[in-house]
């Protein structure tokens, strides 16, 4: 099985125009504090945030062991932005840069769902 993609947030300097943008041409339903689900090919659904923050996305993908992922991503050219880290009650992440630059993460997974610290 590959690595799926779990999460992904997208970040700009007004969250609630980025909402707005969302909602109109895609058709998003966005709540108050920005989460967002939305429909992904094959019938089945994945949760995103739109933050308010520097512009920037970042694509969270699911892994047995955060440590370990980040310890491949060093050594096939990548960076360690943010090693592994919790979240009480919500997740535990990882985040990384690929050789190009991008922004990503990861989220530690246990029986096909995000481990909950």
């Amino acid at each position: 099985m590959t690595t799926p993609i779990v999460f992904f947030d997208i970040a700009g300097p007004d969250a609630a125009g980025q909402g707005a943008f969302y909602r109109t041409v895609f058709g998003w339903e966005i709540a108050a504090d920005g989460r967002v689900t939305v429909d992904v090919a094959g019938g089945s659904r994945l949760s995103g945030t739109l933050r308010a923050d520097p512009a920037d996305k970042v694509i969270y993908l699911g892994v047995e062991d955060v440590d370990q992922a980040l310890a491949q991503v060093v050594a096939n050219g990548g960076t360690v932005n943010a090693p592994r880290f919790a979240v009480p009650g919500v997740v535990i992440l990882g985040l990384f840069q690929d050789p190009a630059g991008n922004r990503m993460g990861l989220v530690e997974m246990e029986g096909g769902k995000p481990k909950i610290p």
